[in-house]
């Protein structure tokens, strides 16, 4: 069965740009015109992978309350932000709401495709059967590898799916640093670099919103990032 991908975009001619090519790679494509005939949908079934403007129409903010709308009914689900707002505020309040990507516009197909090749490709990984489930420990960091959790002191950390792994990635090796492409490896997942700039900031934010003073994520400029693994 081919995977169900939702358009919800306002704009008809660009919709229609993206519905074509992807059933020319064999998805099945469904396209919704505003917040509220999507959720009625959702409702009833949701997608295998979300694709969402953020202004839809007279509703100037609608995509982020989708967004969220989503997000509540399953944490697993993909979803892009695919609009013309390229404001860094946009960027953060979309992956801040759960979503994995954020694209803008000008962006070629062949690279819409590439992102969300990659995010069923995550999938897949993740539904393979696996015998090793033990959680990892890094100090005050526990990652539970069976439901894809963080805990901080004990406390959950509510992070993303593509947030988990790059924490996972990060606390696997503490000390090492690790580059953007190697995180996007990690998380299976294509993203820019100010996209995985901007999934550090929110990860560090949830991190600091347990522990104020959370500093186990480091920047090494021009690098990466690494984890430095604090005891106690």
């Amino acid at each position: 069965m081919s995977r169900h991908i939702a358009i919800v975009e306002d704009e008809d001619a660009i919709a229609q740009n993206y519905v074509d090519a992807l059933r020319r790679h064999a998805f099945t494509v469904s396209h919704y015109r505003t917040r509220r005939e999507a959720e009625t949908a959702f409702a009833a079934r949701l997608p295998d992978l979300a694709i969402i403007d953020v202004g839809l129409a007279e509703d100037i903010e609608g995509g982020f309350e989708l967004c969220r709308s989503l997000r509540a009914k399953s944490s697993e689900l993909p979803i892009i932000f695919l609009t013309a707002r390229d404001d860094e505020f946009d960027i953060v309040s979309g992956l801040r709401l759960g979503a994995d990507d954020y694209l803008t516009k000008d962006i070629s197909l062949p690279h819409v495709l590439a992102r969300i090749t990659a995010l069923f490709r995550r999938i897949d990984a993740f539904q393979q059967p696996s015998t090793d489930h033990a959680p990892l420990s890094r100090g005050k960091l526990t990652l539970d590898t069976q439901k894809i959790q963080a805990k901080w002191l004990d406390t959950p950390v509510d992070l993303t799916v593509t947030e988990w792994w790059i924490v996972h990635a990060l606390a696997q090796h503490p000390g090492h640093v690790k580059n953007r492409q190697q995180l996007m490896d990690a998380a299976n997942v294509v993203l820019d670099d100010n996209t995985i700039t901007s999934h550090v900031k929110r990860i560090r934010k949830k991190f600091k919103m347990v522990d104020a003073d959370f500093d186990a994520i480091q920047t090494a400029y021009g690098l990466g990032y690494r984890w430095v693994d604090a005891q106690g």
